[in-house]
């Protein structure tokens, strides 16, 4: 049995964080990082049968053309991811009631949808991207046993290439749910590496007044590849997502709108246009 310190329930039931009970999510979750775009996506259900909010974490479940959804926010970073990830995976997989893990599981579909900046001049605004794969370079998911679902030979490609300093941690590649892949894909979206950092300043090589451990770092990203495959993108979630998902039998998939282009300097006229795109479109492959 899970103690009520590790597995931690409100006075109703829900999961701490969350506020959910096993009845309140969808099998198919969409995950955004602002809890404002959650009704950007519900307004276009049918219905709506369910919405609550706790902190940053907004959850509204409804139906799409039929097929019901849950729209959730996850805030900022891989350590939300954490949180996020094991209360969903407790809702179908862990018995609230006598806090045992189910013997039958529940794998979810669970797709982000996001915007970023490219890294490649070749992936200009107002296009979509997907991850291919996810760099790591947070060390949450080092808090797991990893070994199992890590693509070892990008890792150690990364580090080689980007002279990456090991007192920071290791980073970790993990890959996306072929099956949602396959599903989403298209010829509009770019596929590549996503780097997921720990921080948005620092770790992504912003400075203000602070000097940066690696002034370099994100040139030497840009220019990372690895069988032909590059950086796409820069942001905070995807690998937390993709390996929390792999570790606990969840099909997993992260979908940018690129908003502006490190690359070239240039930002979208639009950005809200191609946020809706993206949506309109994982909206109606998710439905059929």
């Amino acid at each position: 049995m899970i103690q009520s310190s590790e597995l931690i329930l409100n006075p109703d039931g829900s999961v701490y964080h969350l506020n959910l009970k096993p009845e309140h999510i969808a099998n198919d979750i969409i995950f955004v990082g602002d809890q404002n775009r959650v009704e950007k996506i519900t307004q276009f259900f049918e219905k709506i049968e369910f919405s609550t909010q706790k902190r940053e974490f907004k959850t509204q479940t409804g139906f799409f053309k039929g097929k019901r959804m849950t729209v959730m926010s996850t805030g900022i970073g891989p350590d939300n991811i954490d949180i996020v990830m094991n209360e969903l995976d407790a809702l179908v997989n862990i018995d609230l009631e006598t806090r045992k893990p189910k013997e039958n599981l529940t794998s979810l579909n669970i797709i982000r949808i996001g915007t970023s900046g490219s890294l490649q001049a070749n992936i200009p605004v107002d296009s979509f991207v997907l991850s291919k794969y996810a760099v790591g370079l947070d060390n949450m998911l080092r808090s797991y046993l990893i070994d199992e679902i890590s693509e070892k030979n990008l890792e150690e490609a990364f580090i080689s290439q980007t002279n990456w300093d090991l007192r920071k941690g290791q980073p970790y590649v993990i890959s996306c749910s072929e099956t949602l892949e396959q599903k989403i894909e298209s010829p509009r979206f770019h596929k590549g590496f996503t780097g997921t950092a720990g921080g948005f300043y620092g770790p992504q090589g912003r400075v203000l007044r602070l000097e940066i451990q690696d002034s370099e770092l994100n040139s030497k990203m840009d220019a990372f590849e690895f069988e032909g495959t590059k950086m796409t993108n820069l942001e905070m979630e995807t690998a937390a997502i993709y390996g929390l998902g792999k570790l606990l039998g969840h099909n997993c998939l992260s979908l940018n709108a690129i908003i502006a282009n490190r690359a070239n300097g240039t930002f979208s006229a639009d950005p809200y246009k191609a946020v809706d795109e993206l949506i309109a479109y994982t909206l109606q492959k998710l439905s059929e």
